[in-house]
Formats: structure tokens, sequence, C-alpha cells
């Protein structure tokens, strides 16, 4: 009885695993000795995104998203106004009494305060650290992040970054706001939640990785769109920073909900600010405002085609800062991984609040020691406000100067970072190059260093604004040396979209974002030429930012495409050829043992070519159900004419009948001859070691044993066939299969996305002998290749059709091994094109 349970579980299976030479075999934290690179880790687990042709009723998603950003704008203004007020008066009133020390613990205080407890939600759930855009660039290229799309996560993330925010640090509100949509659209469809399990609708749609991950692209989207204002980058972002398999019967659909999301949020904040409901003045989180010359000035133009030589070197520029960016952050990254996250948790709390006390102390010491004092009144010859003077001049700061001027460094630094980003763009007044290169020196180190800390952080903003910065001070030096009449909020948006594409490396979406926060059309052209020329001159350098973090943490994301001389190899060279099966019909013994000891994710159904089965048929059932299904489920040449000729018999012409009857003649064979397949498959293969119903797989197979010919007849995943087991749907061994009992396509699906574990198998329930058979839950048609299929297509059709695993398949309809993620990753092909050339 003990050794009769694993009588058709072969064990050498589809890997995942192991694939890999031992030096070069990594997991996060090992580095590569000769590359210095992190490998793609094993343990992440691939989507089930099979095929294209989900549906998901995304305008459930239409008031969600917008309503999380709501929530977290409205808090950050409200304790970012409440610090610098009474930071603000305590500057005004100590700077005739001297007590600066006073205001600047206060400020201090503030905002190690509010780090402390976006420090601690982080702790609770570490996957909120960060913008969260890495991870769900990731999910939407089938990788499965554990914890990313959680209700915990959005609580951590949505609540963590309004304090990061308020707390003083250089990161932004709209990174997060990307990654809280994408959470509110994988959760909402599916009715239930793992961390309050009193959420249990009885809802039994939209259960699968592919619904899911379509929700998700929708939910992404709708939070790009309620950052910038920007349904259409949304819309943009989604399908080119994200998704490498795209279902285009849901554009539309997660236009919609970009579009839903953009104006409901637009309809609140213009009623909660402005008091006009229905005026729908607020696009967006992040506003650029309205890009105009005053009316009186004829002369005025916002840019010219002179201007473009400029933005083409502005774009360099922006390409080589932003490649040192990420050179940095990529450095204080693996500093981290290697020195800070294996220590106690604690320690990431005291480097964040370490970063928060530099960086208080930095924009203090800097607004009262290096700011200049400027006139209000200072001329410029243009004029571009975001709605009128009073507004812009309503956020300069006074501090240290007389009155009727102001500190241009403190009102840079002592402001939200949104009326930030309108001083540079539209202010009246000035400022000077020195504080606009120190501002942008500071603002680059501390961005820098704090991107990348145990708090909820987006980079848009800080990039924004370092940007803005540089295209600010462009503009001033060609007004002073050259004379030059330009439009100086021109510059810095040209300034902002260089730095922001060298660091991100993003050009469609980001250039329609842009465009859509300014209003302005006119500026697609120069946006567009900046981009690309800031993402050429960065990609010679390294990768983006997202890109980069995505490798720091070993996920196996995949590229576009693969390189062209990856085309000397083929799809055997890189697939795994040692595989765990399953029969058709299979004991429940040997379904728990496979299951128990592999971490597989899915089995190939398969029956064994033997010359003598007409002998196992007359003995054991198990091994005659098994024989019978591959004898049912072979397509002959003389069957399928058969069933060709009896359709051709119901026309009504009698050419058609008489030719098929004459085809007939000729092609029909025998009843007890075999057909054409059948006996190709015996005169291909000699008889191979027999697997008995009571012998149980061995470590001491041969290897004619362990590579025996499998015809292949499908795949059946670990989830379906614990539900089966869990569920006792088996029959007996002196029973039809017949009596088995049939799940439905809800009762599979059930228990979705946390299916149960084998260990939670209660085997005092089930009896060992009983037989399982997992023909009708199979996937009986999965993609597969041939053996010499070149690495280009194996690529492109596992990439585009979304797949977990890709059998292989040679041309007799045997398997002869599996390709998943793992085995298409680039530092795979890498490894396995150096041996082809060392075998060469």
């Amino acid at each position: 009885m003990a050794c009769c349970g694993n009588c058709f579980c072969c064990q050498c299976c589809c890997r995942e695993r192991e694939t890999r030479t031992p030096e070069e075999l990594t997991i996060l934290g090992e580095i590569q000795d000769e590359e210095n690179e992190i490998l793609p880790r094993k343990d992440y687990e691939s989507l089930d995104y099979d095929r294209c042709i989900s549906e998901p009723y995304v305008e459930v998603l239409e008031g969600m998203d917008n309503k999380v950003g709501l929530f977290v704008d409205f808090f950050v203004r409200l304790f970012t106004n409440i610090k610098f007020t009474l930071v603000g008066d305590s500057v005004e009133k100590c700077s005739d009494k001297g007590c600066l020390s006073l205001s600047l613990l206060e400020l201090l205080a503030f905002n190690l305060i509010f780090i402390f407890i976006a420090s601690v939600l982080v702790l609770i759930e570490p996957v909120a650290a960060g913008s969260g855009i890495p991870e769900i660039k990731s999910y939407l290229n089938g990788v499965k992040i554990p914890g990313i799309v959680r209700l915990r996560t959005f609580v951590c993330k949505a609540a963590g970054v309004l304090f990061s925010v308020a707390g003083g640090l250089f990161v932004g509100k709209e990174g997060p706001m990307i990654h809280s949509g994408a959470i509110v659209g994988a959760g909402l469809p599916q009715f239930q939640s793992i961390t309050f399990k009193r959420i249990n609708f009885d809802f039994p749609y939209f259960r699968s990785d592919r619904d899911k991950r379509d929700f998700v692209s929708a939910g992404a989207a709708a939070g790009v769109a309620a950052a910038f204002g920007a349904p259409i980058g949304g819309t943009l972002f989604s399908l080119e920073e994200g998704s490498s398999f795209w279902n285009q019967a849901l554009t539309w659909k997660v236009l919609f909900c970009s579009m839903s999301a953009t104006f409901t949020l637009n309809f609140f904040r213009s009623g909660i600010n402005f008091n006009k409901w229905g005026s729908f003045q607020l696009p967006g989180l992040l506003n650029f405002g309205e890009f105009k010359c005053s009316n009186g000035d004829k002369n005025c133009h916002l840019w010219t085609a002179v201007d473009l030589a400029f933005f083409v070197l502005m774009g360099v520029v922006g390409g080589l800062l932003g490649a040192l960016f990420n050179c940095i952050n990529r450095s204080l990254a693996k500093y981290r991984i290697r020195h800070i996250h294996p220590k106690a948790k604690f320690i990431r709390v005291l480097e964040s609040l370490l970063v928060t006390m530099v960086t208080t102390v930095v924009i203090f010491a800097a607004s009262m020691l290096l700011g200049e004092c400027r006139d209000l009144s200072s001329p410029t010859t243009h004029n571009a406000t975001l709605a009128s003077t009073d507004d812009i001049n309503s956020t300069i700061r006074p501090f240290f100067c007389p009155n009727k001027t102001y500190n241009d460094m403190a009102t840079l630094f002592f402001n939200p970072q949104e009326a930030a980003i309108h001083q540079l763009f539209h202010q009246d007044g000035t400022f000077s190059p020195v504080t606009l290169s120190v501002f942008f020196l500071l603002y680059f180190l501390l961005s820098c260093w704090t991107y990348g800390v145990s708090v909820p952080s987006g980079l848009f903003v800080p990039c924004l604004l370092c940007g803005a910065a540089f295209g600010r001070l462009i503009a001033n030096i060609l007004k002073v040396k050259l004379g030059m009449d330009l439009y100086s909020g021109t510059f810095a948006l040209i300034g902002a979209a260089a730095f922001l594409g060298g660091v991100v490396r993003m050009t469609i979406s980001l250039t329609v974002i842009l465009i859509e926060s300014t209003n302005e059309i006119t500026y697609g052209l120069p946006i567009m030429i900046t981009l690309m020329v800031a993402k050429w001159t960065g990609d010679i350098f390294n990768k983006g930012i997202y890109d980069i973090h995505v490798e720091l943490k070993g996920v196996p994301l995949l590229d576009w495409e693969t390189e062209v001389e990856m085309d000397k190899l083929t799809a055997s060279d890189i697939m795994e050829p040692n595989l765990t099966y399953v029969y058709p019909h299979t004991r429940v013994q040997s379904l728990v043992s496979i299951l128990r000891t592999t971490v597989y994710h899915a089995f190939p159904v398969v029956t064994e070519n033997r010359k003598n089965e007409q002998d196992f048929m007359k003995g054991n059932i198990l091994i005659s159900n098994n024989i019978r299904f591959k004898k049912s489920s072979v397509v002959s040449r003389a069957g399928e004419q058969r069933r060709r000729c009896q359709s051709m018999k119901s026309y009504p012409s009698s050419e058609l009948r008489n030719v098929c009857d004459e085809q007939s003649a000729v092609v029909e064979p025998s009843e007890e001859g075999e057909d054409l397949l059948q006996q190709m498959l015996e005169r291909r293969h000699a008889p191979y070691p027999n697997l008995y119903p009571d012998q149980s797989p061995s470590e001491e197979w041969t290897m004619e044993e362990r590579f025996r010919p499998l015809t292949f007849h499908g795949l059946i995943l670990r989830s379906q066939l614990v539900n089966l087991l869990i569920r006792g749907v088996c029959y007996a061994e002196n029973q039809s299969s017949a009596t088995q009992p049939r799940l439905s396509y809800a009762e599979m699906t059930e228990d979705y996305p946390r299916f149960p574990d084998i260990h939670d198998l209660d085997l005092a329930l089930l009896n060992p002998r009983m037989i399982v058979d997992v023909t009708p839950y199979m996937n009986p048609c999965p993609y597969t290749v041939s053996p010499n299929t070149r690495i280009s297509q194996v690529f492109n059709l596992f990439r585009t059709m979304g797949l977990r695993h890709l059998p292989v398949v040679n041309a007799i309809g045997e398997i002869v091994g599996i390709i998943t993620r793992h085995n298409l990753t680039h530092e795979f092909l890498v490894a396995k094109l150096r041996q082809h050339y060392i075998t060469i």
C-alpha cells in the first residue's frame, strides 16, 4: 500500500529552478563577481495569463481611484499648511529675537514625527515602500510579486505617502497613487479580502490571473490620470511601461476608466478647494498651470524654432544628469541591500529619520544663509500666471528679508512641491543663478539619497523640480549673457522634461502626460524631441530608474524583444528536459507524493509509448484507462478522412458523394489494423522499461527510464490538482471513471487567489488507492513549440501571449521539455549563448 501510491508519477519536473550552472545561480543579495550584477530570483511566480480575451467591466473603478487621490491630496495639504504656517510664524518672530534655533527644532519635530509614522507603516507592510511603479510594472509584465496588490499594502501606501510628503522629504505622491490605483483595480472586482476575512461576497466572476491583471492595468492607468489629470497619458503609461501583452478590447475600457478618474477627482477638488461644484478647475493632483503671454505683449512667444537647438542640448544634459542620478541611486540601493536590510527592522526607521533630519537642517540653513532677497516688483519681460499674479505671490516667503522683498531660496524650499513648481514655471520675479544652482544641487543629491528609504515615496515631482530649476537656470544665463528674448517658463518646463526623461526613460506616455498637464498642445514637439534625446543619451550609460530597481529586486522581467544573436539558440537549447509529469488516470497517493515533494506549478499530462500495450491492457485497470485515453486522443489520418467524408456526403452534389466514396474505398483500413500514427510510434521506439502499478518513482532510475518517450496531452496546474484532492474528486479502481464527481468552473476558482496548500489536505479522509481522472480539468491545447524553434519566435510567443509554461513538443507529439519565464531572461540566454560558443 505504501509503494502503490506513486504509480504513475515520474519525478523529473517542469522546473523553474536549478536551470543555471552553480557559478551563474544567484538569489537576491548575491552578486556576480564578474559583472557585479544581481541575477533574477526564481521564487517569483508568473501569472496565468494564457490568452487575451478577458473583458473586465472596469466601470466599477470610476469613483474609487480618484477618491484615494482626493484623500491623500487633502491631508497632504492640511498637514503641510499647518507645519509651514506654524514654522513660518516662528521664523518671522525669531528673526528679530535671535531664536531661530527654536524654529528649526519645531520644523524638525514636525518632520520627524511624520516620517516616523510613515516608516512604521512600511514596517507593517514592506511592499509599501518606494513608489510601487517597479512592482506594478513587474506585475503587468507577468510576474506575481507577493503582497503587491493586497488591501493592507493599499492602506499602508496611501497613509504612508501623505506623511512622507508632509514630513518634508524630497518625494512625490504621484508614484504611490499609481500603485494605489492598481491595488484598487486588483481588489475591487474580487469582492473579498485576505486581510479582512469578513469581506467575502459570493461573486464568482473575474477569478483568474488574466482578469485580475486587466483590472490592474486599468487601475494603474486611473492612478496616472488622477495624479496628473492625464487620462490619455495614463492609458499609454499602462500600455508602454507595464503591459507585455495587451488586449485590444481593453483599450477603450482603460481609457474610459482613466477619464472617469480624472473628472471625478476634478469635480470633488474643485468643489472642496474653490466651493465651485461642477466647475472642473483642478484636473489632477499635479497641475502645471496655464502657460501664456500677457495680453498686451504682441512680441511674446512661448518658443521658436531657434529654441529647439537649445532644447536638444538640454535633452543631452538631462540624459547625462539622469544617468548620473540612476548610477548614484543604484549604488545606494545595493548598499542598503547588503548592509541595512539584513539587519533589524528598526535600522530602516533610523535611516529614514536620519535622512529627514539632514534634509530639514539643509533646507533651513540654505534658506537662511544662501537665499537672496529679491524685489517683489522685479520686472520681467513676459508674464504668465496660474490664475492671477496674487495667487503666485501668495506663496512667496519673505524669511530674513525686509519689506517688499522675498527670499528666493525659502520660496522654493518652504512651500509645497506643487507651489515650488508653479514658482519656477510662472513666477513674475526672478531667481538668482546662485539660488537656482544651489537648489538644483541640493535637490539632486537629497532626492537621490531619499529614493529607496523605507517610506512610500514617488520620484516624479522631485525630478520635475530638479529639471525645472535647471531649465530656469539656462533661461537666466541665455537672457543675461546672450541677451536673448525668451520665455523662462518654457525653458523650465523643457528642463523638467529633460531631467525626468533622463531618469525614468519614458517617451510616449511621458510626452502625453506633460502635454495634458500643461494643457498646451504647442509644446508637443519640443517635449517629444527633448524626451527622446534624453532617453538616447541616458541609455548609453545605464537603464531607467524603474528598470534598475526591478533588476535589484531580482524580478525576471522580460524585455520587449531579444537580441538578434540569440537566434543562434533554439528551444531545445534553453528548455528544461527533466520533467515531473502525471498520467491522465493517477492514484491519489501518487498525486499527494508528487505535490508534497515538488514546488512546481504545472505538470504535463502524458502517456508512455509502449510496444506491448495490448498485454498491459489485459492486466491492470489503471494502465488500461491510460492506454485507452491515449488511443482515443490520437487523431489518425484515416479517422480524419472518414469524418471529412461524412461531412461531404451531406452536400446535395452527387460529385462530392462519388469522390468521397472513391477515397473511402482506398483509405479505409481494416478494423483490426492500427492507425498510421500508432504504427509510426511503434517503429520509432523500442520497448522501454515498464512502470508497474505498485512501483514508485525511484532515484535509481537509469537515464533510459527517466527519458522514456511521452505522448503529450495537456497541462494541469498544481492548484487544480490540490483542489481535486481536497474536494474528493476520484473514483474507485473497480468503477468506471464516469462515476468520478465533476466540479464546475465556479467551484474550481472559488478559492482564488489563495488556493489551498497540499499540506492542508487531511489524508485520513482519502483512500490512497483511489484514482483521479485529471483529463476534464487539464488544458488540452496549450501553446507549444518545436525543439527547433528559434529563440526570437519562442520569446515573442511567450511574451505576447502571457504564458507561464511553454511545452516543447516534437513532430510526433512527444513532450521533450518545458520553457518557463526564467528560461527566457536575458541573463539565462546570455549564459546559454556562452555555452553555445564554447561547444562550437
